[in-house]
């Protein structure tokens, strides 16, 4: 499966794999994952497992603060409230709690190694829900559920590579596989950055779409641009969405709500989402301008959207008031009337870009023995890292919605064939 050749290009991709050849592949090294996470892993925290038996139990991996998981738990009281009503039950953390259990959706189990990340999700989402903070790798059973999320890292993989799941490194990618062939949910719903779509010249999604259809399911990917959706920032990112084989419903991407078109709405614009935190912003990552960070423009006006925000407080847009960059050669910018005059993106300007609800309460770790920009950066690290939450709602909308006018058959079909041991499953 490998072809030796001297140089840069030791290893070459094998495109021509039949799909016995890739079920076959892809259920060997699950099962070594499997083997190699059983024999470290500590499952007893799925016997306090909170499933809901007439919700859609959600399992998140790769989970982070949790911006797909709010977004998807909107979606789900969504399909039971409409959004209007959703949009004005959740004006505080406390109606939060209280209502998100009227959603269709009900989280139980989160998976991340990002200890701040981790205490953010503490601090906003309730304490029935499981949280595993382990390596991936060392999980042995995951819980049963309906429907697994997750923004799995992308894999490092280049034309030079060899197939991903029979590469010698361990891509986390099939860890998400290995949780849905393991306990086989309804769907699920993965997302991931713009340059998985290039890498290998386009033979990587084409790879991991056939290894996710490999495991039982209909797959859709898209590329979205979150401003699309009512979202103040230019960020692209591919969402890959899974249903159940044995599940009649074919899952369509929503089409934009915002843009040009006069059939539209308008974009949202900085100014609409952060005008009002002009005066007090709270904390941003302060210091200087490295020439690599003035080597663009990183400032938008107040009616545009914003840049995509990065997991970085280093590299965070700046902030749209007073003058504009200038562009004073090749790859050179410069900041008018000198950098005192320009700052990042504060924290809660950030998380409002992301879409996250005021009351949602970050983490910095409250390590007195790290500095301001290093406990803040940890606070950048997680929102930029999340799926804007308004995003996350819009994709997960569909299935909600699906999920609430079918959930008898759904509970029908539970604890079927599909729920099968991962070793004996014979539809892989």
């Amino acid at each position: 499966m490998k072809i030796e050749e001297r140089g840069r290009a030791k290893y070459r991709p094998l495109k021509e794999y039949d799909t016995e050849q890739v079920k076959n592949l892809l259920l060997k090294k699950i099962e070594e994952e499997q083997d190699n996470a059983q024999l470290i892993a500590d499952d007893s925290e799925l016997e306090n497992i909170n499933r809901e038996n007439k919700k859609l139990n959600v399992v998140s991996l790769f989970s982070g603060c949790g911006g797909l998981d709010l977004g998807v738990e909107l979606a789900g009281l969504d399909a039971v409230n409409s959004q209007e009503n959703t949009n004005s039950l959740l004006e505080s953390h406390k109606q939060f709690l209280e209502k998100r259990n009227s959603s269709i959706f009900h989280t139980i189990y989160s998976v991340d190694m990002f200890k701040e990340a981790n205490e953010t999700y503490r601090l906003n989402f309730p304490k029935t829900i499981i949280q595993n903070e382990k390596d991936i790798r060392k999980i042995g059973k995951f819980p049963n559920c309906d429907i697994v999320l997750g923004g799995f890292p992308c894999p490092g993989f280049s034309e030079a590579g060899p197939r991903l799941i029979d590469d010698a490194r361990n891509f986390l990618y099939i860890h998400f596989i290995r949780c849905l062939m393991q306990t086989q949910p309804a769907f699920f719903i993965a997302e991931n950055v713009k340059g998985m779509l290039t890498l290998g010249k386009g033979e990587v999604i084409k790879q991991i779409i056939q290894d996710f259809e490999s495991a039982g399911y209909k797959v859709k990917f898209q590329l979205v641009n979150s401003r699309d959706y009512g979202v103040p920032q230019l960020r692209e990112r591919v969402f890959i969405v899974g249903v159940r084989e044995d599940i009649n419903f074919q899952y369509q991407f929503p089409e934009p709500t915002h843009g040009p078109s006069p059939k539209l709405k308008p974009y949202v614009t900085l100014h609409q989402a952060i005008g009002d935190l002009e005066s007090n912003p709270g904390e941003w990552y302060k210091g200087g301008f490295s020439s690599i960070y003035l080597s663009r423009n990183r400032k938008k006006n107040w009616e545009d959207q914003s840049f995509t925000i990065q997991a970085s407080g280093r590299q965070a847009p700046l902030h749209p008031g007073g003058e504009a960059m200038k562009k004073i050669g090749t790859d050179k910018w410069e900041l008018p009337g000198g950098e005192e005059m320009h700052r990042r993106l504060s924290i809660k300007e950030i998380a409002r870009i992301q879409t996250f609800p005021d009351w949602f309460t970050f983490s910095d770790g409250n390590n007195k023995s790290i500095s301001h920009n290093g406990r803040v950066d940890k606070v950048y690290k997680q929102i930029g890292n999340a799926v804007p939450v308004e995003l996350a709602r819009v994709i997960a909308r569909p299935i909600a919605e699906w999920g609430f006018k079918n959930i008898d058959k759904i509970i029908k079909q539970r604890n079927t064939s599909y729920q099968l041991d991962l070793f004996e499953s014979s539809h892989i």
